[in-house]
């Protein structure tokens, strides 16, 4: 295909954390790099994931070759059940990835038809017109990888998430020599990790935790309870070594923490030391001393292993006095309120709490800080550079980072937001036309549930501005009216106020009902309609507030 043109079209990751997922596109074949999801905003009532729409892959699922997975956490794979419920495609990760990914589609019944096929780093896979070789990265989640997608135009690196960690725990270091290869032989594109672009030097390593930890297992009198991030598989093994080193026994509480642990220990990833484990019903009957409890709720979520403990509602767990609570995670931006009103409770219980940055650290990035991003660049030296995997303002710090390799980095460096379309073809790259893209709003976490925009600008406005219930009784054959409409609201208004408002809302549907045919009546959705625009244009005009209006007609 001389004249066809490779496109790079992100659903999701730019402009925005999480959800993360691009594609590939050259003529007619599709490669799918990653599909996660992302935890919901604030105004985002009742949903509890949010993915990429991936209408456009439905559309062209006859063309897609593959779905590429860099690693196992959910900004990355979290949105597969959602991709593979409308379509069958073959999906290629590490062990670990995948195990983490089949872990998902069981809980929506999609396990046993998804076609999962591993590949570790170094191996190299064929895809139609692209030619991907698995290159190992350092991050907070063993057995990540990059991508070396080899083009008819040329190759494309794809870094996933990374940091470049000179002495990671499991002491496979990252392969800086094949980005270097890579970057003698000349690479068309490189799309990078953003996400710590705006920290300047370069990010800890992993086992600088280790004397933090030392300390506090050693110095601690009653139980250490830490909270980690699940998939921190590092962070655990350390936590483990330092309670064995202080002859401590281990408990682990949280579902999502146990089923993550035991996958990777099925895989060779953590190593449990003989007769460390305590079950969760023993925790309080053995000596606090002599006890380390691993548990999920990093965040703060309400039903998390954490959060039940901080309320004194856990059955295995009850905080005392002289425990020492580690909060090793860092906070996810728009859950401190949470995540802070859980520390309180837990300090209001006895227990001393120790949680942000401090030195030496008991949290550490994953993600590389300017330096290690700037070395990515001067190995690969890539002839076009998009960052991915931030906000804009990472996106275009991470830009700045790449300006001294070109003369013209305005057509150069692409700073490209979920839906834009980089098309490249022998002339050059260049934006194209965007490409129609959204979200898909999960509610309760089952794949069927999805919720309408409509639906959540409805339950905003309910959490905002209550909502008012005209109630009409209406005889269906001649569209008279029995008695006077009522209308009743609730969180709109209230007081002497609001009861005089109620009685002028009633002399409005009543003016309408007086205004409208037998016909109109007569007809319940009509009806319904012009008595809500009646009365929310009134309510609004006089309030300047929206209240959502929902006319009921009683028909007799």
């Amino acid at each position: 295909m001389p004249d066809a043109k490779l496109q790079v079209i992100p659903l999701g990751g730019l402009g925005e954390f999480g959800m993360n997922c691009t594609i590939l596109r050259y003529g007619d074949d599709i490669i799918v790099i990653d599909a996660g999801m992302m935890f919901p905003e604030d105004e985002m009532f009742g949903v509890d994931i949010v993915a990429p729409d991936f209408k456009f892959l439905r559309e062209n699922k006859e063309h897609v070759r593959g779905v590429l997975l860099t690693h196992g956490h959910e900004d990355h794979i979290g949105g597969m059940p959602f991709l593979l419920s409308k379509m069958s495609v073959p999906v290629y990760g590490t062990p670990l990835t995948l195990s983490l990914v089949e872990r998902r589609l069981e809980e929506h019944g999609l396990a046993e038809s998804a076609d999962l096929r591993e590949v570790t780093a170094g191996e190299r896979l064929e895809l139609g017109p692209f030619q991907i070789e698995f290159i190992h990265v350092t991050h907070s989640i063993p057995s990540a990888l990059a991508l070396a997608i080899t083009t008819p135009l040329g190759v494309i690196i794809h870094s996933g998430d990374f940091k470049i960690d000179p002495t990671p725990p499991d002491s496979i270091p990252f392969d800086l020599h094949t980005f270097a290869e890579y970057g003698k032989k000349g690479v068309l594109l490189l799309l990078s990790d953003s996400t710590n672009s705006d920290r300047p030097g370069y990010s800890e390593s992993e086992i600088s935790v280790i004397p933090r930890f030392e300390e506090i297992f050693h110095r601690s009198e009653g139980r250490v309870i830490v909270s980690c991030f699940s998939s921190s598989v590092h962070r655990v093994q350390t936590i483990l070594r330092m309670a064995k080193r202080a002859k401590r026994k281990v408990a682990f509480l949280g579902r999502s923490l146990n089923s993550v642990l035991e996958i990777a220990h099925g895989h060779g990833l953590l190593e449990i030391p003989d007769g460390i484990l305590l079950r969760p019903q023993d925790i309080m009957t053995a000596d606090p001393a002599k006890v380390a409890v691993l548990v999920s709720g990093t965040q703060g979520e309400p039903m998390s292993a954490l959060a039940r403990v901080a309320v004194d509602s856990h059955r295995h767990l009850k905080i005392s006095s002289g425990d020492t609570v580690v909060m090793s995670a860092r906070m996810i931006p728009g859950n401190e309120k949470p995540i802070y009103r859980m520390i309180n409770h837990l300090s209001r219980r006895g227990a001393k709490t120790i949680y942000g940055s401090m030195a030496p650290p008991i949290h550490v990035s994953g993600h590389g800080s300017a330096e290690e991003l700037r070395l990515l660049l001067n190995l690969v030296r890539p002839k076009y550079f998009v960052p991915i995997h931030g906000e804009h303002r990472q996106l275009s710090k991470h830009a700045s980072l790449a300006s001294h390799l070109y003369d013209d980095c305005l057509h150069s460096c692409f700073i490209l937001e979920t839906g834009d379309c980089l098309e490249l073809d022998e002339a050059g790259a260049r934006k194209a036309e965007r490409i129609p893209v959204g979200r898909i709003c999960i509610d309760s976490g089952t794949v069927d549930e999805v919720v309408e925009e409509l639906v959540i600008r409805d339950r905003r406005n309910l959490s905002e501005d209550g909502f008012v219930i005209p109630i009409i009784a209406i005889d269906h054959l001649t569209g008279a009216t029995e008695g006077p409409p009522e209308v009743v609201s609730r969180g709109f208004m209230s007081g002497e106020e609001g009861a005089q408002l109620m009685q002028e809302a009633r002399q409005v549907v009543g003016k309408t009902l007086a205004a409208s045919t037998p016909e109109e009546k007569g007809d319940l959705g009509v009806i319904q309609e012009k008595i809500r625009v009646d009365l929310r244009r009134f309510l609004t005009k006089r309030t300047s507030r929206r209240p959502l209006v929902m006319p009921v007609i009683l028909e007799f």
